[in-house]
Parts: structure tokens; C-alpha cells; sequence
């Protein structure tokens, strides 16, 4: 996927890492505007020679942490799916929001990933890294929801299963520009999950709830 040289030696691999680590904690600090190789070689106390033995620019660099980032929410999607892959659809669904808090936990723990997933967006030498982790996650999901809807074209599970990807990414930054409101904006994602596959196309209806348990509030 990378366009990045990655180490093989141990003390190359040692260099490699330093300059991530300078990478991530620069970005927390300056932002993916301000970084530049230089800012970069002078925290990881290297030389440019040394920069470029791997990556291009600081660009090549957001690459190497944003894929280490995107394998990282790949790994937390997998072990999910395994999870709750046999526990049936009505679980799946009713989990979908324990995979989004997931998701924010790890990039919680990403430093300067903000940075990382706004370039993600805005940078077009990028986009693969976000596109091939999305696809990946909505193919994998796809095919665990298809399992429990045989009457339904794959492709429209597929289409609503991306929608659910995107809804998902988009929150998880946007967590992290603010946090007030947290409690409702997980409700409220769990209200458009469960819109997205209880909708009558999918031909499944949603599961019934005991009255006397907190519902989620309708759209005015």
C-alpha cells in the first residue's frame, strides 16, 4: 500500500521509529501544515540523509502513521467480528456503536491523529490509505451481514454497510475536535445504525424492545 521504504535491519528499524515518534508528537503540537522534514530530523536528533533514506517528504511520513493507525482499528474490527459474528443480526446491529467507541479509544491514543485523519482527507497522495481501509472494513462487515440477509443483493448491503463506515469515521474525528455532547452523539449513531439495517429494504424488522427500557428518541 505504502509508497514509503521500510526498514529490514534492526538499526535501521530503530532510525525508522525515531522519526515516526518525532512525526506523531510534531503533528500534535504544530499541526500537518507546519511540520517539515527539517522540524522532523532536528527532534529525532538525525540527519537528512538519514530522513530520506525512507521517506520523500513529510507527507511519506503522515503516510507511515496513518497506515500504522488504519491496521491498528483494522485489528480492533476483526477481533469484533469475531466476537459477535455468530451471536445474530440484532447483536451485530445493537454492537455497532461498542466498535465506534473502540475506534475512538485507539485514535485517542494515536498522538497528532487529528492531523493524521484530516490529511487523510484533504491530501490526495493519501486517500488510498483511508479508501483501502474503508473498503476493508465494509467488505469484511458485508460479508458477516450477508450471512444473516440470503434474500438480499449483496450490493445493497454493501452500499449501507459504506454508509455505516463513513458515518462512523466522520464521528470518530469529529470527537476529537469536541467531546461535549459524547453521550448523545453515540446515541444518536446508534439511532442511524439501526435506521441503516432495520430499514424495511433489507426486509428485517427491527428486534422489540421492553417498554420499560430507554428508547431512543425519535426525529423531530
Amino acid at each position: 500500500m505504502s509508497n514509503h521504504r521500510k526498514p529490514v535491519q534492526a538499526r535501521s528499524r530503530k532510525t525508522y521509529e525515531l522519526l515516526l515518534s518525532a512525526a506523531e508528537t510534531l503533528l500534535e503540537e504544530v499541526g500537518v501544515e507546519r511540520i517539515s522534514t527539517n522540524l522532523i530530523v532536528q527532534r529525532a536528533n538525525l540527519t537528512a540523509p538519514a530522513f530520506y533514506r525512507y521517506f520523500d517528504d513529510k507527507y511519506s511520513v503522515i503516510e507511515a502513521l496513518a497506515e500504522r493507525l488504519m491496521q491498528r482499528q483494522n485489528t480492533a474490527l476483526t477481533a469484533w467480528v469475531a466476537r459477535y459474528r455468530d451471536k445474530g443480526y440484532d447483536v451485530l446491529v445493537d454492537r455497532a456503536e461498542e466498535l465506534v467507541r473502540e475506534m475512538d479509544t485507539i485514535t485517542r491514543q494515536q498522538p497528532g491523529a487529528i492531523w493524521i485523519m484530516r490529511a487523510l482527507r484533504a491530501v490526495p497522495r493519501l486517500a488510498h490509505v483511508r479508501l483501502a481501509s474503508h473498503h476493508f472494513v465494509t467488505d469484511l462487515l458485508t460479508d458477516v451481514y450477508a450471512t444473516y440477509l440470503p434474500g438480499v443483493p449483496r450490493e445493497r448491503i454493501r452500499r449501507r454497510t459504506r454508509l455505516a463506515v463513513e458515518i462512523a469515521y466522520s464521528v470518530d474525528e469529529m470527537l476529537k475536535e469536541d467531546r461535549n455532547d459524547e453521550a448523545e452523539v453515540f446515541e444518536d449513531l446508534s439511532y442511524i445504525f439501526r435506521s441503516l439495517y432495520y430499514h424495511p429494504d433489507l426486509a428485517v424488522p427491527p428486534p422489540a424492545r421492553d417498554a420499560s427500557a430507554e428508547t431512543i428518541p425519535a426525529l423531530s
